[in-house]
């Protein structure tokens, strides 16, 4: 019987990138893609002269972060721990391939990776990972995934960072068009093998947290690159959904340089600073950072306020391919539709799943956040090791992303916000 994509994955051994292919793939593309880019390089340790087995993490700002961080270890052959649905998208299939990377499933716990990780290590390599799991949805920085001070601890061996700032206003995570402005990025070691020793996985985490701490928003206010491009409120009511004046959810549409409410009026400009102007005595935000985190603060209140809160949702449901990648850019296939919905009770799916009629409920102490593949418009979630994508009617992701993580939290999930987040002050 033929063998499914799912089934090859889980059997495959992962090595370390080719001597001779992968130096070239640097050199011919990701090369003149950092130079593109108007990338700069800022190097406190001397990354030619570090030798395997390490750890590289970076903070994930951008769709284009790989880039960036194996250019920040030139002489290094990296094996990237990225999506494993991403595996499945033929643009990316052969080129993982070449590179040596590592299927993880995120935001569950994925056996398969922490072998395939380990082997890595053992064979002298240089793995790298996201500690966020995801690339930034705001601007700034995400508490780093579940679980990840123990798997460092546990691979024991040095780690450094990359620290890439600029990256998300170059690739906004609500819009697909790239901008071309200014990326800074700085290289250091974060632990040595002592340091690592003398931690615990909370305290790992903890520094992680610390260094990666950055808004590119608040930080472009400060070195004042301009982005070339236009449009640049395209699409940014898929995470700035509801109005600070009239309070309404849904009711913000960006398009071209404004991003306004179609109820009340209320609005902003953008400009290729990123910098938000209020539309006559608008009622707006300094950044769209804190008019995000105030969408956070005001959904963590609507749960508190109602022990019965609920969303619900019309959605497609969409599911990798069994056996031939998906083409076209795709990031799933559509096999059904259904409702979605989340509560204290937990998160569930009820529709059509191909010919049969489907019913699951995932607990929210169990489903930390969800994944995105490309944009806002979209997000997906596993369950029982299969990758669940959901296409909303409404333009609601990133209130169903807020809830989610809040909700999580408030059932007693692991995966805690930052210790100095003020949203749950009154």
């Amino acid at each position: 019987m033929k063998q499914t994509f799912e089934q090859k994955l889980e059997k495959k051994h992962f090595n370390r990138p080719p001597v001779i292919i992968y130096p070239l793939l640097k050199f011919f593309v990701l090369k003149s893609l950092s130079k593109k880019w108007n990338t700069k390089y800022v190097f406190n340790v001397d990354t030619k002269k570090v030798k395997g087995p390490f750890i590289v993490v970076f903070n994930h700002q951008s769709r284009n972060d790989y880039v960036f961080t194996a250019m920040a270890f030139p002489k290094t052959r990296l094996n990237f721990v990225a999506g494993y649905n991403e595996f499945f998208r033929s643009h990316l299939k052969f080129i993982f391939g070449l590179a040596g990377a590592i299927p993880k499933r995120n935001f569950v716990p994925d056996v398969h990776t922490i072998k395939e990780c380990m082997r890595i290590i053992k064979k002298g390599g240089a793995l790298c990972i996201s500690p966020e799991g995801m690339s930034s949805i705001s601007g700034a920085n995400q508490p780093v995934a579940i679980g990840t001070g123990k798997f460092i601890k546990h691979l024991n061996v040095p780690v450094y960072y990359v620290n890439i700032k600029g990256a998300y206003l170059m690739a906004p995570k609500y819009c697909l068009d790239d901008r071309i402005g200014e990326v800074t990025v700085t290289t250091d070691i974060l632990f040595d093998k002592d340091k690592l020793s003398s931690l615990s996985p909370t305290e790992i985490e903890d520094i992680l947290n610390e260094k990666f701490t950055h808004d590119d928003y608040e930080y472009n206010k400060q070195v004042k690159v301009e982005y070339k491009g236009k449009d640049f409120a395209k699409n940014m009511h898929t995470y700035l959904y509801k109005c600070p004046n009239c309070n309404k959810d849904f009711t913000m549409l960006g398009e071209g340089d404004k991003i306004y409410c179609k109820e009340c009026g209320n609005g902003a400009t953008v400009d290729n600073y990123y910098n938000l102007t209020p539309i006559d005595d608008s009622k707006i935000f300094d950044t769209p950072t804190k008019w995000f985190n105030w969408q956070r603060k005001e959904v963590y209140n609507e749960i508190i306020n109602d022990p019965n809160f609920t969303l619900t949702e019309e959605v497609e449901l969409g599911m990798l391919p069994k056996y031939s990648p998906l083409k076209d850019y795709k990031t799933s296939e559509i096999v059904g539709k259904g409702i979605i919905t989340i509560s204290r009770n937990g998160f569930t799916y009820k529709g059509t799943k191909g010919d049969e009629e489907i019913e699951f409920t995932i607990p929210t102490d169990r489903i930390p956040t969800y994944g995105m593949c490309t944009d806002m418009s979209r997000f997906y979630t596993f369950y029982n090791k299969e990758f669940y994508e959901f296409y909303p009617k409404t333009e609601s992701v990133g209130k169903w992303l807020l809830a989610t993580e809040e909700l999580h939290r408030i059932n007693g999930g692991s995966w805690k916000n930052f210790k100095n987040s003020d949203i749950y002050k009154d």
